[in-house]
C-alpha cells in the first residue's frame, strides 16, 4: 500500500524496469517500477554502506546509551526516529572522489593502464 518504495541497489543490469516487466508482465511490471525511488550506489562503491550509515545513525541517534525494556517501546522510538529523520530528508553524500582513493591505495605508484575516454 506503499505510495512510494525506495531502493537502494547497485547497478546490476536487472536492476531496471525491464526485469519486472519479464517477470510480472509489461502493465504490472511498469505500475510497479513506477512506485520505486531508485537510489544507485556509486559504480565502485559498496552497497552495504548506505545500510551501514543507517544502522549507524540509528544506533547513535535513536538509542544512545539506553537500554530499552521492551519491542514495543524499541518500535515506538524507531518509529518517531523515522519520522523525523524523512521529515529531515537527509541524503548520503559520496565525498571520495577518484583522486583520494588513488592517493590512499597508492596507485599513482604504480603503472596502470588508463582510458582515454
Amino acid at each position: 500500500s506503499a505510495r512510494t518504495i525506495h531502493l537502494v541497489m547497485d547497478n546490476l543490469n536487472t536492476h531496471r524496469q525491464n526485469s519486472l516487466c519479464m517477470a510480472f508482465g509489461d502493465d504490472a511490471g511498469r505500475e510497479l517500477w513506477s512506485r520505486f525511488t531508485v537510489h544507485y550506489t556509486p559504480k565502485h562503491g559498496s552497497w552495504l554502506n548506505p545500510a551501514e550509515n543507517e544502522a549507524s545513525l540509528w544506533s547513535r541517534e535513536c538509542l544512545g546509551r539506553l537500554r530499552i525494556g521492551s519491542l514495543s517501546e524499541l518500535r515506538r522510538r524507531t518509529s518517531l526516529w523515522n519520522k523525523d529523520a524523512h521529515r529531515r530528508r537527509r541524503k548520503i553524500t559520496w565525498r571520495f572522489t577518484k583522486e583520494q582513493a588513488r592517493a590512499v591505495f597508492k596507485l599513482d605508484q604504480i603503472s596502470t593502464s588508463r582510458s582515454e575516454h
